[in-house]
């Protein structure tokens, strides 16, 4: 490909954004061979079509049930060669295709389940919370930057402290590295 790619091409940041992928990992799934780039620029950038894209979708959608590289490079396979229309291949490559339809849809089945299992547990913290008084019941969000300003007075303390500007104000924080409170 040349440097200057018509609209149908895409560099890898473009193609992360339309895939919803870390840039990394694209560039990973191509070390592995999964999904290697179309062509390249005169300056040695990754381009990808729309093709590129449908491939790195169908690897999106096998990793949450759990697929492994070589499974996904596998089923690629079937799909590239389901695409070159070849007819004395489908009746073996659809047979594989079916073998990954009925692996893909257990796996889903078990997901369903452990999704099932999560919203019963979210239930039972539900309930126990529901069954503590209001006083229990935790503060409101913090503020943005909350925590940041009280890391800036903590530090501001420990600079006074090293100082010498504070001093215990209490009994037991004499002899204490405290400040007062």
């Amino acid at each position: 490909m040349s440097a200057t790619d018509t609209p149908d091409t895409m560099h890898i940041g473009e193609l992360a954004d339309r895939a919803g992928m870390s840039l990394r990992t694209i560039r990973h799934y191509d070390e592995v061979g999964l999904l290697v780039p179309s062509g390249r620029t005169t300056g040695g950038f990754r381009v990808y079509t729309a093709q590129d894209l449908d491939r790195l979708l169908v690897i999106r959608r096998m990793k949450p049930l759990g697929f492994t590289l070589d499974e996904m490079a596998d089923l690629l396979r079937v799909v590239d060669a389901l695409a070159a229309k070849d007819p004395d291949d489908e009746p073996a490559l659809a047979a594989r295709l079916d073998e990954y339809l009925d692996d893909a849809r257990a796996r889903h089945a078990k997901l369903v389940e452990r999704a099932g299992m999560a919203e019963e547990f979210i239930g039972t913290l539900g309930s126990l919370r529901a069954s503590l008084p209001d006083r229990a019941a935790p503060t409101a969000a913090v503020a943005p930057g909350a925590h940041a300003r009280r890391g800036v007075a903590r530090a501001r303390r420990g600079v006074a402290r090293a100082r010498g500007g504070l001093r215990p104000t209490r009994a037991s924080d004499v002899g204490s590295r405290r400040a007062p409170r």
